[in-house]
């Protein structure tokens, strides 16, 4: 049976004008997780004029553990690695008529910072996030780096002035 169609009470009223629609399913709210997060410094890599005075400087002056020299051809320079417990230094040089290191030594004949190192838990989801957020790459893809895994480096107009090396955890 029907129920009439009353006129409702002004309380009727009042509660229906306060009345709220239900909420909407949580999920309509929610934001999605990142599906890649920064992890630790990997290292800070200091492009030098003299590989073998500036490893003597780590080693015999400051006391830093320092390997030998690496050749990394494919990445236009040699370098070594020194271990300062918590992260690492790499010192660079350039190997090669190529070598990005060249042309940094050229404006910057002392040396210097040459990029910070980052880890990431996903380097392919890192790159194609930052895609995205419009922040550029220097290559299309991750290469293998010094450490025998994935990087990336963000180009530094993009990244305050910083070459940044993201490189997979």
């Amino acid at each position: 049976m029907a129920l009439p169609n009353l006129p409702a009470t002004s309380a009727a009223r009042r509660r229906s004008r306060t009345a709220r629609a239900p909420p909407a399913p949580q999920s309509l709210h929610q934001v999605a997780e990142p599906v890649w997060s920064l992890g630790r410094l990997n290292h800070v890599a200091i492009a030098v004029p003299d590989l073998e005075k500036a490893a003597a400087f780590y080693k015999g002056v400051l006391g830093a553990r320092v390997s030998e020299a690496v050749p990394l051809p494919e990445h236009g320079v040699s370098v070594v690695f020194v271990d300062l417990g918590n992260t690492k230094m790499e010192l660079l040089h350039p190997l090669g008529s190529h070598s990005p290191i060249a042309g940094f030594l050229q404006k910057n004949k002392a040396g210097g910072m040459h990029h910070v190192c980052i880890e990431v838990d996903n380097i392919n989801a890192a790159v194609v996030d930052l895609e995205k957020k419009r922040i550029r790459s220097l290559s299309e893809e991750a290469k293998i780096g010094a450490h025998g895994k994935p990087v990336i480096f963000l180009h530094p107009k993009d990244c305050g002035g910083v070459l940044i090396e993201l490189e997979q955890a």
